[in-house]
């Protein structure tokens, strides 16, 4: 069989530039500034509130301080300067529940609790945004703010727990258009038990909000953008060489293109670079192996032509041919040619099967010393014409130790010796000897032929490729033997060539090289 070359060997561990990386660092990192926005909003609204509310507290103290000094008379008064001045809203009740004092009465109200229903679609949007962030970073949930119908001290649950507990009690509820209200109740030491009251609508607060989503959204633009760039880069970096890729797997599948360029992609070091490649070796290993398959076939059937166009003739002089001899002749000429076929199809069966066969087969340690002794002594055996001899130095256990498949190596080292026999003159000396070189083991096959010329030691190797000993017919060999044991020798990952013999002496020299196996 042809050779075929082997694909180069990728590594993807050496691969320097993982697009992994380079995927998960850009959607990561919009993501974390995009939900680390959202928890910053909720933060940013609760330290607002926290001030708000601790200085609710503060004013609040100085009017109940302010009270305590006040005569009643002028606490009505005074209710009303501080609420002008501070823009809160105070409430004086007595312990009974009854309302002294209310800040906004005689004056205007210091804030305004607006009603959404008579506001425009863009206060519209900026709620429902609000719910949006407030559900995301899992903001605390407020009550309704509702003005009591009966403005006494038991409609209010901050002013009961303030009156039975002696502290003072802080709330937060929500106006209708969701800015917070804040409350504190604190009692009064007047001559008769009291309660103050202080509301404010901290709508600043939300307001100020606002304005820090409105940065950040500009700032999430800018973000969208950058991450769009980037995904363009990588819509450039990836995208693009996967769809020429894809172009070229696609043509190759078609069939329409004998020569189709898989770009390898030579400056990419990332996975990308190292599929182009990959893909660039299998498609060029594809057509070896087709373009072998083609010749392989059209081979087959050249070398079957020839046996049968003799056994047609044979069988057809057979029946017209009366004498005895010529008869004998022609079933002789027959018999021949039905062993020659025999023999063709034999080999061209293990010729098709052997890199599949190969695939599949599991290595085992095998010691090629023993095994080289018996094939020698089993040739022995079967007789060799010429008084040739074969001459084998079986070196110590364990020095020839290889991994493979023992019944390949047999055939591939038969093959050789056969070859060698085949070529070699009477009482010549086919030598065999094994040694370990290094990592590697060394098996040489020698005859004492006409040898190989220079510029055929390759041709040799080829399918069908047969040259004739000088005491060898025609068709006794398929010219497959050398091409089978190249195969073998290949799919172990060895090598097989043929030199020149040591010492200038006349004869072929075959070398087989294989990766040597420490004996464990």
């Amino acid at each position: 069989m042809e050779r075929i070359e082997p694909p180069v060997r990728l590594d993807i561990t050496r691969a320097t530039g993982s697009l992994t990386r380079r995927i998960l660092a850009v959607n990561i990192f919009a993501l974390v500034l995009l939900a680390g926005g959202f928890f910053y909003l909720d933060s940013f609204r609760t330290r607002l509130l926290d001030r708000r509310m601790s200085a609710l507290v503060e004013e609040s103290r100085l009017v109940s301080d302010a009270l305590a000094r006040t005569e009643p008379n002028q606490r009505a008064a005074l209710l009303q300067t501080a609420g002008m001045i501070s823009g809160l809203r105070l409430r004086l009740y007595a312990s009974d529940g009854s309302r002294l004092s209310d800040s906004w009465e005689g004056t205007k109200p210091t804030y305004v609790l607006r009603d959404p229903a008579t506001e425009g679609w863009e206060r519209d949007l900026a709620r429902v945004l609000d719910r949006i962030i407030e559900s995301v970073a899992g903001a605390q949930h407020y009550e309704p703010f509702v003005e009591p119908v009966i403005d006494r001290l038991p409609a209010w649950q901050e002013g009961m727990a303030a009156e039975r507990t002696g502290q003072e009690v802080l709330r937060i509820t929500r106006a209708p258009d969701r800015s917070p209200v804040l409350s504190a109740a604190l009692p009064v030491a007047l001559p008769e038990r009291a309660v103050l009251i202080t509301t404010v609508n901290a709508s600043d607060v939300v307001r100020s909000v606002r304005a820090e989503r409105l940065r950040y959204s500009l700032l999430l633009a800018l973000i969208i953008g950058l991450s769009a760039l980037l995904s363009s880069f990588l819509a450039q970096t990836i995208v693009m060489p996967l769809r020429r890729l894809v172009v070229a797997a696609h043509r190759v599948r078609l069939g329409r293109d004998r020569e189709v360029q898989v770009p390898r992609l030579p400056s990419r070091r990332d996975e990308i670079g190292i599929l182009a490649r990959a893909v660039s070796d299998m498609s060029t290993a594809l057509r070896q192996r087709i373009d072998a398959t083609e010749a392989f076939a059209a081979d087959v059937a050249h070398e079957l032509k020839n046996p049968l166009a003799s056994l047609r003739s044979a069988i057809d002089s057979l029946s017209m041919v009366a004498d005895p001899a010529l008869q004998a002749q022609l079933i002789a000429i027959i018999r021949d040619d039905v062993v020659r076929l025999d023999r063709l199809i034999t080999d061209i069966s293990e010729a098709s099967r052997l890199d599949a066969q190969l695939a599949r087969t599991r290595f085992e340690p095998v010691d090629l010393g023993p095994v080289i002794e018996g094939i020698i002594q089993v040739r022995e055996r079967r007789g060799l014409a010429g008084n040739i001899r074969l001459d084998f130095a079986r070196p110590r256990p364990g020095i020839l130790l290889v991994r493979g498949d023992g019944t390949r190596l047999v055939r591939a080292i038969e093959n050789l010796i056969d070859n060698a026999v085949s070529f070699s003159p009477p009482d010549g000396i086919v030598k065999v000897t094994g040694v370990r070189d290094g990592n590697e083991i060394v098996i040489r096959v020698e005859d004492q032929g006409p040898g190989v010329p220079a510029d055929i030691r390759e041709t040799i190797f080829n399918r069908f490729h047969s040259l004739r000993g000088d005491n060898e017919s025609f068709g006794k060999h398929s010219g497959l033997g050398l091409a089978i044991a190249r195969a073998i020798i290949d799919g172990h990952g060895g090598r097989i060539m043929v030199v020149d013999r040591d010492n200038g002496a006349s004869g072929a020299c075959f070398v087989i090289r294989l990766r040597a196996m420490d004996p464990s």
